[in-house]
C-alpha cells in the first residue's frame, strides 16, 4: 500500500502547481491556444511528480481533480481580485 503522506502530497503539490495557470488563464481567449497551454501545462509535471513518488496509474483520477480544483481555485482569485481592484 502506498504511503499516505505521498499521496497527501501529491495531491497538495498538484492544487498548489495547478493554481497560477488557472490565475493566468483568465487573462486569455477562452479556446484560444494559449488558453490550451495554461489547462494543459502542469500535467507533465504532475506525472513527474506521481512517478517519483511511487505512485501507479490508481491516483491519476486524484491528481486529476486536484488539478482541475486548482484551476478553478486560481481562476477564483483571479476574479475576486479583479472585482477588489475594481471597486471603489
Amino acid at each position: 500500500m502506498q504511503s499516505i503522506i505521498s499521496i497527501v502530497g501529491l495531491v497538495a503539490l498538484t492544487l498548489i502547481i495547478s493554481i497560477p495557470c488557472g490565475y493566468a488563464r483568465q487573462y486569455t481567449a477562452k479556446y484560444s491556444l494559449m488558453w490550451w497551454v495554461l489547462i494543459h501545462l502542469p500535467i507533465p509535471i504532475i506525472v513527474l511528480l506521481r512517478i517519483k513518488a511511487g505512485l501507479n496509474w490508481h491516483f491519476i483520477p486524484l491528481t486529476l481533480g486536484s488539478s482541475v480544483a486548482g484551476q478553478i481555485v486560481g481562476g477564483a482569485l483571479n476574479r475576486r481580485r479583479n472585482q477588489n481592484v475594481k471597486a471603489p
